[in-house]
């Protein structure tokens, strides 16, 4: 009988850890869906200046790392992942009510800051919750993401077929997030602090303390996989709407480009642990970013509508195992606290946040965006040299 309580009980707490998830998916969907309405509301036509604009997140999303190391280490991933999943659902607010590109560029900023500190709060949760069940979930509170994003983006595609503001929109979901909030903060588990380090009795024992503390290489070599990947996300969440509209030249009823590349995010999510017992971490993450390249190609060379929407499928099945593996290996690999070890990661991969718009837009604005996908697509086959090349996931067995 107490083991079947027992059981309830974490699974009481793994659903409601998992809400969160489906709260934070459900904030960016939103947000995602509705940039090119957003764009044009604000009557932005330069590609170049639509970067910039975009740039403004991962400025916050940067800045926000040490934050979030700091506040996460200092008051735990329980209160940390309240005060952020709250502050992502009010400055996606107001991003909707913005009125001009540098209140907008404002929102963006403290959306991009609120976003990192629930990533990484959130995470740091996830991993805690991990341990407690003694295997891999991780792939599951990432597929709930992916499920919350992909049902977001099919919230939004209503919303602009039934041309709802995105205004009303926003202001729907930060109610939404508030009341999921108040019924699944009590299954934050509060986390589990190291034991303090004993009083170094020996010069070997300091050197071996000292070198704890530095960065792993480990962190490193994901962190390259993962700065990569966040310029494929970005590729596709704050662009693929724009790159349907301009390229493909869909109209509005079918510009469908970010629901099938959530759709099979989503599904590759869900399917990210077969693989793991398929083929091993490494080896899926070298058919993912094969999978990155090919569909990345056929959204350039192909851009019709139905050629395209191909083309983001791949990329969706792709990119979807790359978060969710890279943290999945920290939490094996790595013997740093897990937030500090969240914190370098991002350090790292966050790199590419701040990359993604300035490129894309750039490229976009000196030839076509075309080109600028073509650019991204070969970043697939960097992420498969990496993986093949590097000892982080070496030691995974098929």
């Amino acid at each position: 009988m107490s083991n079947t309580i027992q059981e309830r009980s974490l699974e009481k707490i793994r659903l409601g850890v998992l809400t969160f998830f489906l709260c934070q998916g459900l904030c960016f969907a939103s947000w995602a869906g509705r940039i090119p309405d957003i764009k044009d509301a604000l009557q932005v036509s330069d590609t170049f200046i639509w970067g910039l604009i975009l740039f403004m997140i991962p400025v916050g999303k940067f800045l926000a790392i040490p934050l979030a190391g700091y506040t996460v280490s200092k008051f735990g991933s329980r209160i940390m992942v309240q005060i952020s999943i709250l502050g992502y659902a009010l400055s996606l607010f107001l991003i909707g009510i913005s009125s001009d590109v540098y209140v907008l560029g404002t929102c963006l900023f403290l959306f991009g800051i609120f976003w990192n500190l629930t990533d990484i709060s959130l995470n740091t949760q996830a991993i805690g919750i991990e341990k407690i069940f003694g295997k891999t979930i991780m792939g599951s509170f990432h597929g709930a993401w992916s499920l919350a994003a992909c049902v977001g983006a099919v919230i939004g595609f209503a919303m602009i077929n039934f041309q709802i503001p995105h205004a009303y929109h926003f202001t729907g979901i930060l109610a939404l997030i508030v009341l999921s909030w108040l019924f699944n903060k009590s299954a934050l588990q509060t986390d589990v602090k190291t034991a303090p380090v004993a009083e170094v009795k020996n010069t070997e024992e300091m050197v071996q303390k000292k070198k704890s503390r530095m960065p792993e290489l480990v962190l490193i070599q994901l962190g390259l996989i993962g700065l990569f990947a966040l310029i494929v996300e970005s590729a596709m969440f704050d662009w693929g709407g724009v790159y349907f509209e301009s390229i493909v030249k869909a109209p509005k009823s079918l510009q469908i480009g970010f629901l099938v590349f959530m759709i099979m995010m989503t599904t590759g999510r869900f399917l990210t642990n077969k693989a793991y017992q398929l083929f091993g971490k490494q080896r899926t993450i070298q058919i993912a970013g094969a999978l990155i390249f090919i569909g990345m190609f056929i959204s350039a060379l192909f851009p019709s509508i139905i050629l395209c929407s191909l083309g983001f499928m791949f990329v969706g099945l792709g990119i979807s195992c790359m978060v969710p593996t890279i943290y999945s290996v920290v939490g094996e690999k790595s013997k740093m606290p897990t937030s500090i070890a969240l914190t370098i990661l991002s350090t790292i991969s966050f790199i590419g946040s701040l990359i993604a718009p300035l490129l894309i837009g750039s490229i976009s604005h000196t030839l076509n965006m075309k080109y600028a996908y073509i650019v991204v697509g070969l970043l697939g086959l960097i992420i498969v040299a990496l993986t093949t090349f590097t000892n982080a996931m070496k030691d995974e067995k098929k």
